[in-house]
């Protein structure tokens, strides 16, 4: 069985998924190393660092809400939350196929 691997291109990826924002980081840290295509651990660590800071903003906004803040909206909070939510389950996703294809190429015989 012939398996040619194919360069992953998380900045593509993020643009797909709806997150312009860790496209633009995964881009910019490719262009600060000055290589031609990202390396997974600088991708997928600007990924985890998006998430996490749309979690915080969502924590925020949801504090700012139940303080009665009139600036903060509750629509503005829940689209925030449910961004937060969508980015934790694509990253969930992305760990699970992780495992996954390593768990396969562990139990491929040599």
């Amino acid at each position: 069985m012939d398996m040619k691997l194919k360069p992953f291109d998380f900045a593509q990826a993020a643009m797909r998924a709806g997150m312009p924002q860790v496209a633009e980081r995964v881009r910019q840290s490719t262009a600060a190393q000055g290589i031609g295509g990202p390396s997974f651990q600088t991708s997928f660590s600007a990924a985890l660092k998006e998430v996490s800071a749309a979690q915080m903003s969502a924590s925020e906004l949801q504090k700012q809400v139940q303080l009665g803040n009139p600036t903060v909206s509750i629509e503005q909070t829940m689209v925030s939350m449910q961004k937060a939510q969508i980015g934790f389950q694509a990253t969930l996703q992305t760990r699970n196929k992780l495992v996954q294809a390593y768990t396969e190429i562990m139990s491929m015989q040599v």
